[in-house]
Formats: structure tokens, sequence, C-alpha cells
């Protein structure tokens, strides 16, 4: 379980040190927009009160906290599953990505009331809308890491 602990510190670590040098250091909040590489990489500021793409983003304190818990619990469920027998390195760090995304959002919504979403990428004449942070990402190869690995692993 150490790897997934590991793992899942240092995805809370670059998303937060990421969005304090680029939020708050480069002052991305007050400036809105920063264009690093256009079209292909932007800084655009999204307090995202919801989840993805804003959804369920009424902007309520119940809905705050619900979203805070879901992700908290699903962590710990998360955590508590792949201390199991049978579960291999790569999922271990999977699951490491996250939860540990799934708790650098929970920090942004505890700390700021939403979650500051700033990366938007956009490419090949395709003019992306939205913003996303580290911890999105490691959700997301977290998740797809566990379809992929935990389906290979149980396989005869």
């Amino acid at each position: 379980m150490r790897i997934t602990a590991k793992t899942a510190l240092a995805v809370v670590a670059v998303d937060q040190f990421s969005k304090l040098a680029v939020v708050f250091g480069l002052g991305l909040r007050h400036r809105y927009v920063i264009e690093v590489m256009p079209p292909y990489l932007n800084f655009r500021m999204a307090w995202n009160r919801g989840v993805n793409f804003g959804f369920l983003a009424n902007g309520t304190e119940v809905s705050r906290w619900l979203l805070v818990a879901v992700a908290l619990g699903i962590s710990a469920w998360v955590w508590r599953w792949v201390k199991g027998e049978g579960h291999g390195t790569g999922a271990r760090i999977a699951a490491g990505l996250l939860i540990g995304g799934a708790v650098g959002n929970v920090i942004d919504r505890v700390a700021y009331g939403a979650v500051a979403d700033f990366l938007n990428m956009s490419c090949c004449g395709f003019d992306n809308p939205f913003s996303f942070n580290l911890a999105d990402v490691g959700v997301f190869f977290g998740a797809l890491g566990l379809v992929l690995l935990v389906k290979r692993q149980n396989t005869p």
C-alpha cells in the first residue's frame, strides 16, 4: 500500500503546487486567461462548484459538502478495495492517482468553496471552452488504469 499512498501524496502535492503557482502566483484568478502556447495550451480560470463540466454546480453549501463527502467516500472505498489481495503494482498506482486527484479537488472545495480549474487545451480547429486541473488528470488516468489493469489481472 506504500505505492498507493506515495502516488496519492505526489498527485496532491503536484496538483496543489500547480494551483498555487498558476492561479495565485501568476495571478490567473484576476487575469482569467494567460496564453501559454495558443491554441494548444492556455491557462483559463474556472471555479468549478460542481463536477465534470459544471454538473451539480448550483452553488449551495449543501452541494459543496455533499461533493466533498462523495469524493472522500469513493477514495476510502478505493483504498480499502485495492488493499485486498490480487492487485498488482499497476492497479495500486492507478488507485493512488484516483485517490490523490479526488483529495486534491476536495482540498479546493474546502479551502475555496470550488475547484480551481485552469488548464485549457484546444487543437485542430476545435476551441475547447472547458478547463481542468492536474487533480482531474489523476482521477481520469487512475480510473482508466483501474479499469484496464484490474480486468487484465483477473482474466485467466
